[in-house]
């Protein structure tokens, strides 16, 4: 009983699949009988029933969205390219960045009697030439907002010596921030700092040790000096900031506070 039911049931399928293929032939004989286009709007129905079996019928439409892909690249493409020609355009071409640190040395330097500026006298990086090695003295050739790191390395000149150092970052003269240290514990210490300031064209940037403490044991060049443009400053911004900077030298009462 069960060998006829599966043999029945194989007949069906096989019917099935006869009928389905006389369908498609049938299809396929009405299709190239027919006089005039075939109604397969964007699709390529000549291509399926009247030439080679496989062939895709959304060929057109494929070459279409594969047109419209490489115009959208393009524009694209080009797009990119302007947007670098306006940040180019309105940072005025120019980089500026620069990165130099103390020269190795076995002796100390320091003590002094007066607060002297680091000679970052190795210069590995000077876009701009803004920094100046002699002086070890940075000069903003634009007005902008500057980003600035410097490390600060020392160890104990002798066993049982002091550690005593102060290093701060300058802007025109006037503290901006420090790294010190003072004690007997330690037989080397680094620390390091990074700011970031606004400063206008012509403003000047250094570090420099307070007098009386020294730095020792700068055998590898481990003392660092570096800083770069983050953006321009707008005219208005410019302007501000220059009033302010005028308020302050002015104003007794804010330069108290």
């Amino acid at each position: 009983m069960r060998a006829l039911l599966c043999t029945l049931l194989f007949l069906g399928l096989l019917w099935d699949s006869v009928r389905a293929q006389n369908t498609i032939s049938s299809l396929r004989i009405a299709a190239v009988a027919l006089q005039g286009e075939l109604p397969c709007t964007k699709w390529d129905c000549e291509c399926v029933f009247k030439r080679q079996r496989g062939c895709c019928c959304a060929t057109n439409e494929l070459q279409e969205i594969e047109d419209q892909i490489f115009l959208r690249v393009m524009d694209l493409s080009t797009s990119v390219s302007q947007l670098g020609e306006s940040i180019l355009e309105v940072i005025g071409g120019i980089r500026v960045a620069f990165t130099a640190y103390l020269s190795p040395r076995t002796n100390c330097f320091g003590p002094f009697t007066r607060n002297s500026p680091i000679p970052y006298d190795v210069v590995s990086l000077n876009h701009g030439s803004g920094f100046n090695p002699a002086l070890g003295t940075f000069t903003a050739p634009r007005s902008g907002l500057y980003s600035f790191s410097f490390s600060v390395y020392s160890k104990m000149s002798i066993a049982g010596d002091r550690m005593y150092y102060k290093v701060q970052l300058m802007r025109n003269g006037e503290v901006v921030t420090s790294i010190w240290e003072d004690n007997r514990e330690d037989s080397e210490d680094s620390s390091s700092q990074t700011v970031l300031l606004s400063l206008l064209q012509g403003d000047q940037v250094y570090v420099e040790l307070l007098s009386g403490r020294k730095l020792c044991g700068n055998v590898e060049g481990l003392n660092t000096f570096s800083g770069s443009l983050s953006r321009l400053r707008e005219v208005n911004e410019m302007d501000e900031e220059a009033r302010g900077r005028a308020r302050d030298k002015t104003d007794p009462v804010r330069v108290k506070l």
